[in-house]
């Protein structure tokens, strides 16, 4: 559903009624690159950019949670040169940024197979970690080597290790011992996914978390992607009735 019609002005938000958490799936840097006759890295460069725009747009609206899909599983599959550029962009923002990240007390998390980054790459995410752990502003999740398939097997063979072990009864699997057996415990679930760039599928993201969440999906491509259009969207997201799949009884047939 698209919301460009609509505008911050026509639609002031309310404070009360914000999203608690959003997650983006940031596509479009290779096609914005491409459009421009650009290499694809810089098409990357200038998605680094938007990331703080969005994480500054967070942070001034009062949206407590914001998960990024950084680099999935999938994305080692690529092209080793634009792999390795993918990593000293990650590793520049994390040097880059950590001094905001404290300074504006926003906490960084991360969900993912993070021990498949190379060792400078995760050693400056383990600083950077370290750093913030204490804040309790905005909460930035950024989702590295991540897949939601793989997050979910490995939840499952956690479980199946304490039933083996006798430590735990098959009985006693619900919703909520999954959910903390994610690399998301601790976190709440996302109320609004957006992706941008036109594609309509969540590419193997966050598949648990995303159940009852209001989806976005804008044409722009992620490095256009702006506090103004982000203000759209949550407008549009305020003017949606969420019912967690129930029927209210006065529309109930």
């Amino acid at each position: 559903m698209s919301s460009d019609s609509l505008s911050p002005e026509a639609a002031p938000l309310d404070p009360e009624r914000l999203p608690r958490h959003v997650a983006i799936i940031m596509d479009g840097n290779g096609r914005w690159a491409k459009k421009k006759l650009l290499n694809r890295v810089k098409g990357h460069e200038k998605g680094a950019d938007a990331v703080r725009e969005a994480v500054k747009a967070c942070r001034e609206i009062g949206i407590p949670y914001l998960t990024l899909y950084a680099f999935s599983t999938e994305n080692w599959q690529r092209p080793r040169m634009e792999v390795d550029a993918l990593m000293a962009l990650l590793k520049k923002f994390l040097h880059t940024q950590a001094e905001e990240l404290r300074a504006n007390n926003i906490r960084l998390h991360t969900i993912g197979e993070t021990d498949r980054l190379p060792d400078d790459v995760r050693q400056a995410l383990e600083h950077v970690l370290s750093q913030t752990r204490h804040n309790d502003g905005l909460h930035l999740i950024l989702a590295l080597s991540y897949g939601g398939r793989s997050e979910i097997i490995h939840a499952v063979r956690g479980i199946a290790t304490e039933v083996e072990a006798g430590r735990l009864s098959p009985n006693s699997i619900d919703e909520t011992l999954l959910s903390g057996k994610l690399f998301t415990r601790g976190i709440p679930d996302p109320d609004l996914l957006i992706r941008t760039s036109g594609e309509l599928r969540l590419s193997n993201f966050l598949l648990w978390q995303l159940a009852y969440a209001e989806f976005h999906f804008t044409p722009t491509l992620w490095p256009d992607f702006g506090k103004e259009e982000f203000v759209r969207i949550l407008a549009d997201y305020q003017q949606r009735e969420r019912r967690f799949g129930q029927v209210y009884l006065d529309q109930a047939t």
